[in-house]
């Protein structure tokens, strides 16, 4: 179970870096950002958003209110890594629409999660869950 402040601030951060990937049109900025997202859906407690969060802003607040669900989030951060590759190769391999389009899918994503809590691949892995007959509780109150 995971903090779901956490994922939130690190979309926050996504939803810069993503921003300037689509003004600057870099593909190592993508390249950049597909790592991050690829370590935190393998390693979850070393992606370095989470780290900063946990380390700088989480001492800070309060306990969370709720937990949720850490197969969601990793299964959202393996869909943001296939976008971001997508954009990595398509600004590198000379297909800045390729790539635009794919920096503004995560973009999108990321924004989303970090101004309305609204988590997309979060939400697609519990609605797949749900579709097989293997639901899963989105979010649970801390006792």
């Amino acid at each position: 179970m995971i903090d779901p402040r956490g994922p939130r601030f690190a979309a926050a951060v996504t939803t810069v870096v993503m921003v300037v990937v689509l003004l600057t049109g870099s593909g190592w900025l993508a390249l950049a950002q597909a790592a991050v997202f690829g370590l935190t859906a393998a390693r979850p407690r070393l992606g370095p958003y989470g780290l900063i969060y946990r380390g700088l802003l989480a001492p800070r607040l309060g306990p969370p209110a709720e937990l949720e669900p850490l197969a969601p989030f990793r299964f959202a951060q393996t869909v943001g890594f296939v976008f971001a590759t997508v954009a990595t190769l398509g600004y590198l391999l000379g297909s800045p629409v390729t790539g635009a389009v794919a920096a503004g899918f995560a973009l999108a994503a990321a924004f989303l999660n970090a101004a309305f809590g609204l988590c997309l691949g979060c939400e697609m892995y519990l609605a797949y869950r749900r579709l097989a007959g293997r639901p899963l509780a989105a979010r649970v109150p801390v006792a």
